[in-house]
């Protein structure tokens, strides 16, 4: 074999040919980089999460239409489901079937955090969550995967001891002194 010229080389360095990736992820890839999403593990979960929802509804509907079993599941399998915030109403089991992995992605503690208006974009939210001023309920979150549900939705807020909640405060006139003291 010959010796590799100058630019060869460097393109080579580039690929790594020993954990070389299917060609056909370009979706993938999209939603990865739509919801800033950092490790590529996570969005494997979420499909395999997807899979494994699906394969269980197609169960389902092999069951008989009267049969209590599966009565009891697909109302346990709705409302789980609706809790999380995947589906927007819990009525049939076609919504469940054809759930895609970016219904996950969009329940992220990120995503929710732009949506409630606390952060401009994913990825000052990101930094805020890894910088730790981000919690949910009375728990600081540090982790941008943490999956947010329904009920968790309403109490995402800032840190107690943070700049961001000092910030607010004395922008609403509500900074405490006592406060001042602790910070």
């Amino acid at each position: 074999m010959r010796k590799l010229k100058h630019h060869e080389a460097k393109l080579l360095k580039k690929v790594d040919f020993l954990s070389w990736k299917r060609e056909d992820n370009i979706r993938e890839l999209k939603v990865l980089r739509r919801y800033h999403i950092q490790r590529r593990e996570d969005y494997v979960v979420y499909t395999k999460l997807c899979g494994m929802v699906s394969k269980l509804t197609s169960k389902l509907k092999q069951l008989p239409p009267s049969n209590t079993t599966r009565i009891s599941c697909t109302e346990s399998l709705l409302d789980k489901v609706f809790k999380m915030g995947l589906i927007d109403t819990a009525s049939s089991l076609v919504k469940v079937e054809a759930l895609p992995a970016s219904s996950f992605c969009r329940r992220r503690l990120p995503v929710v955090m732009v949506r409630l208006h606390m952060a401009e974009t994913l990825k000052e939210a990101v930094q805020l969550i890894e910088q730790g001023q981000v919690r949910v309920g009375p728990e600081c979150i540090m982790d941008p995967a943490f999956l947010v549900t329904r009920t968790m939705e309403d109490f995402v807020s800032w840190v107690d001891t943070g700049h961001i909640r000092r910030a607010v405060s004395k922008y609403n006139d509500k900074l405490d002194d006592y406060e001042l003291l602790g910070l």
